[in-house]
């Protein structure tokens, strides 16, 4: 059973694009990079040619004697006879090229040579990117890929782009959902937000309409990342790293979520984790939400590189990694409990990375001012507050009507709630975070 992916247009594009260049596929491990390629390769190409360096180490060596085009398929069809390359019908797919990385040196001539495509992907490939990036620069294209999406969930459960598209088209217009739509998607929201977006744990959940086996995936995938760690960060504390990651569920829950490394160890010195949060970020398993210096743009040129907020990149893997008791609550009444804030923000985080938007918040020194999280449209700063119970969002009126921050004329509220704007709060249930991006783009027309 193939899930439907945002890739999969992407890549029909990039093929069809007769000036494309080498792609090269970056993610998390188990988001379904694999699969979505192979299913476009299948349907796209007569001749597939898939190595993957992980599993099949005889291709180790493959551009031992030379990265032009004719030495490395010299090479390949050396170790495996059986392989044909035929000329514009063929994709060669290298998989896991963060065991070898090296293969990068030979998108170059790949890109030149035109006359075979190729895809590299791998899980890993933020730590080894820099290597890569320098070894092809000019010569490839990029594609960042995360786990599924609401929206590709809600693709998942057969719901068409007509009714997705119509979620948007009710934010545009401000027009609140009728009870039974805000009933149907809160529920599935609530699923999502159980199961998270790894494929496999979606599709055992569509085959099945149960979360059962869902946890042990989930629970695998957790330590598959951790035996990441001790394989690739090479020159780090590994055990720090993995203290690091396993800390988040307990940072989140604390109500000023900002990491504090003595939740770890109460000993603790920033000095000693140096690295090592750089690490689960650039591997794609967290996401690092830094703190702006005052609520103004630009964005990326006002942080704190001290203080930030950390995120699980898939919220089923944060679920998974509660309590028990808790856990067991989520699956089986659907109660968020006393984790119901950390949940809902490291939804919303995730569903802002997946569109591409930075992760960006405030907390004002000696001051309750705070902000969970920072968009922006062309001209404006726009504040977003996550909201798990009913209480006014006293920073967010504060924000937005003092005359200092001038970048800043509204503000979003996400909640469990129907949509509606009031005092120039535009107000919006949880479940509309994967169409933010697209709603901004029309907020500067008003």
């Amino acid at each position: 059973m193939y899930l439907k992916r945002k890739i999969d247009n992407y890549l029909v594009e990039w093929k069809n694009n007769p000036n494309h260049k080498p792609l090269i596929i970056k993610g998390a491990r188990q988001i379904g990079k694999t699969e979505s390629v192979l299913h476009f390769a299948n349907k796209n190409y007569k001749n597939v040619i898939y190595i993957n360096f992980a599993l099949e180490k005889k291709y180790l060596s493959i551009t031992d004697n030379g990265y032009d085009v004719n030495t490395v398929i010299k090479n390949i069809t050396l170790v495996t006879p059986s392989i044909k390359f035929i000329e514009n019908e063929t994709i060669i797919i290298f998989d896991e090229i963060q065991d070898y990385p090296d293969i990068a040196t030979t998108l170059k001539a790949f890109c030149i040579d035109k006359r075979f495509d190729v895809i590299c992907s791998g899980s890993m490939l933020g730590i080894n990117y820099k290597k890569i990036h320098s070894n092809s620069v000019g010569y490839k294209s990029d594609y960042e890929m995360y786990s599924m999406d609401f929206e590709e969930f809600l693709w998942a459960k057969n719901y068409n782009d007509e009714q997705i598209n119509d979620i948007l088209e009710h934010m545009i217009k401000t027009s609140p959902f009728s009870q039974t739509e805000l009933s149907v998607y809160k529920s599935l929201f609530i699923d999502y937000c159980v199961l998270g977006g790894m494929p496999d744990v979606v599709r055992g959940y569509i085959e099945t309409e149960t979360f059962s086996g869902s946890l042990e995936v989930q629970e695998q995938i957790r330590l598959d990342y951790e035996e990441d760690v001790r394989k690739y960060a090479e020159g780090l504390d590994q055990t720090k790293i993995i203290s690091v990651y396993r800390s988040i569920p307990a940072q989140l829950a604390k109500e000023n979520k900002k990491f504090q490394y003595n939740i770890i160890n109460k000993n603790a010195r920033s000095r000693e984790y140096t690295g090592c949060i750089e690490w689960l970020n650039d591997s794609g398993i967290v996401m690092q939400c830094y703190c702006l210096q005052y609520p103004e743009l630009p964005l990326k040129g006002n942080v704190d590189t001290s203080k930030f907020k950390l995120y699980y990149s898939d919220t089923g893997l944060l679920v998974s990694a509660l309590d028990d008791e808790s856990s067991e609550d989520l699956r089986v009444n659907k109660n968020l409990g006393v984790y119901k804030g950390a949940l809902f923000e490291n939804f919303i985080a995730e569903a802002f990375m997946k569109q591409g938007l930075g992760l960006f918040y405030y907390k004002k020194d000696n001051s309750t001012l705070e902000e969970d999280f920072f968009v922006r449209t062309q001209e404006k700063l726009v504040p977003v507050e996550v909201k798990s119970n009913k209480n006014r969002s006293k920073s967010l009126a504060a924000l937005i009507n003092n005359k200092n921050y001038s970048d800043i004329k509204y503000g979003i509220k996400l909640g469990d709630f129907n949509i509606g704007y009031t005092n120039n709060i535009y107000t919006f249930p949880y479940f509309c975070a994967f169409a933010i991006k697209k709603y901004l783009k029309q907020l500067d027309d008003r």
